[in-house]
């Protein structure tokens, strides 16, 4: 889900390079993420093609070119987190989300020394996190709501598992981080679990983009798309065990082995109709998605990360969650 921000020149880049989509078939890129897990079951149990649409999987995890091919055509969906799209636009460029896929539940967080016993006890302190990742979007959010900035800390750069190892180091006051460096911390001798996504829910959540242009031609496939996502969350509920199997030889990569699917799955929760009907809200009354992704555009244009001035109705398209 972490991925560091290049800039815009891997954009062009990847605009250059970009072929078209397959007719008649949508393209999913994802990176290598427990949530995604269930689009494998929709694909490998026939619901895909029972609902009425042709879905390929591809792990992509270079984010630049992820999301200048997703704006080319050379792929027609891509799912990452709420405030990771916004950062990738070009100028004059806008996206969709059109479904929420999994909200992470304690799998991120903050650790810090003992005797930092809220937010407002960093001020001044040494807090590492990756710097234009969804970390730090966390961090900040959370500085917000407490009427904080990063001014009012000493940021350290670096990765998240690097991070968590400077924290139980001694190195770093406190450590923005994910799961399993995340316990790593918590357990320390000296640490303990400040705060987790799972005190913030809605606050680090995947979900689903395609362009206006896909929007506009492929509501179809796309309805059928988001209801063989919620038959896979069904098929979890009633075939957890075989459900693991599959979610953990599609993912692949580190996630391969289904005991370290299972434990890592522990830190999400995925998002069926009901959670994503109330995420998104409508347009006369918004849901959670549009504080979230509110949250993302402040943060990041502040930090001059987003060319363009956006607002979430912009690109919250509240009509296919329905299924």
């Amino acid at each position: 889900m972490l991925n560091k921000v290049i800039g815009f020149a891997a954009i062009g880049l990847a605009l250059g390079m970009a072929l078209p989509a397959e007719a008649g078939t949508l393209k999913l890129a994802h990176s290598t993420w427990v949530g995604y897990g269930p689009f494998y079951i929709a694909r490998d149990k026939g619901f895909f093609k029972d609902e009425g649409v042709d879905v390929d999987l591809t792990v992509m995890e270079d984010t630049p070119a992820k999301m200048g091919a997703l704006q080319a055509g050379q792929v027609d969906l891509v799912a990452s987190t709420v405030d990771e799209f916004p950062i990738y636009m070009p100028p004059g460029k806008t996206l969709r989300y059109i479904m929420a896929v999994d909200n992470s539940k304690g799998g991120d967080g903050i650790v810090a020394r003992k005797d930092i016993k809220s937010i407002t006890d960093l001020k001044g302190k040494k807090v590492a996190f990756e710097t234009g990742s969804v970390s730090q979007f966390f961090f900040n959010a959370i500085l917000k709501q407490a009427g904080m900035s990063e001014n009012d800390v000493e940021v350290v750069n670096m990765t998240a598992t690097d991070a968590g190892v400077a924290f139980v180091a001694g190195q770093v006051d406190a450590a923005v981080t994910w799961e399993p460096a995340l316990s790593q911390g918590a357990n320390s001798a000296n640490g303990h679990l400040l705060l987790s996504s799972a005190d913030k829910p809605g606050l680090i959540t995947d979900v689903v983009a395609v362009t206006p242009e896909t929007a506009a031609t492929h509501q179809a496939d796309l309805k059928a798309f988001v209801r063989a996502w919620y038959r896979a969350l069904e098929f979890i509920k009633t075939n957890p065990d075989e459900a693991n199997q599959i979610m953990a030889s599609g993912v692949g990569g580190w996630l391969a082995d289904p005991v370290v699917f299972k434990q890592t799955l522990a830190g999400i929760e995925y998002l069926d109709k009901s959670a994503n009907q109330t995420f998104f809200g409508s347009s006369a009354a918004p849901g959670q998605i549009s504080k979230t992704l509110g949250y993302a555009l402040d943060i990041w244009s502040e930090k001059g990360r987003i060319q363009a001035k956006i607002k979430p109705d912009d690109l919250i398209d509240y009509g296919f969650v329905g299924g």
